[in-house]
């Protein structure tokens, strides 16, 4: 999700602009101030309305994951014939091909 906490624990980039709009106003709570909190605010719900329209992050996720099953199963099989190799590959692009399919279904919400 894009507006999630990033694995380390910190905020994202968007979180923290928010927040520092969000703590601006509440010590000056001029109109400008909430201006800039309510337009950083709708930027952020706007990205993450379209992330969730389109699935992209699930999507590149799907990729790195297909990627790297791929790349463990060379390193795990250095003498893997071609013919083993290419089974292997079409297996795990038809596990993604799956995974992106099952987005067109899934609710965004």
């Amino acid at each position: 999700m894009a507006g999630s906490v990033n694995s380390g624990g910190e905020m994202t980039n968007a979180q923290l602009f928010q927040q520092m709009a969000l703590l601006r106003w509440l010590s000056s709570q001029t109109d400008d101030d909430r201006m800039i909190l309510a337009a950083v605010t709708g930027v952020q719900v706007g990205r993450e309305l379209l992330n969730r329209f389109t699935g992209q992050e699930k999507v590149d996720a799907y990729k790195r994951e297909c990627i790297l099953s791929i790349s463990e199963f060379l390193r795990q099989n250095p003498r893997a014939s071609q013919a083993n190799i290419n089974a292997e590959v079409e297996k795990r692009v038809l596990v993604f091909a799956a995974q992106v399919k099952a987005l067109e279904t899934a609710s965004i919400f």
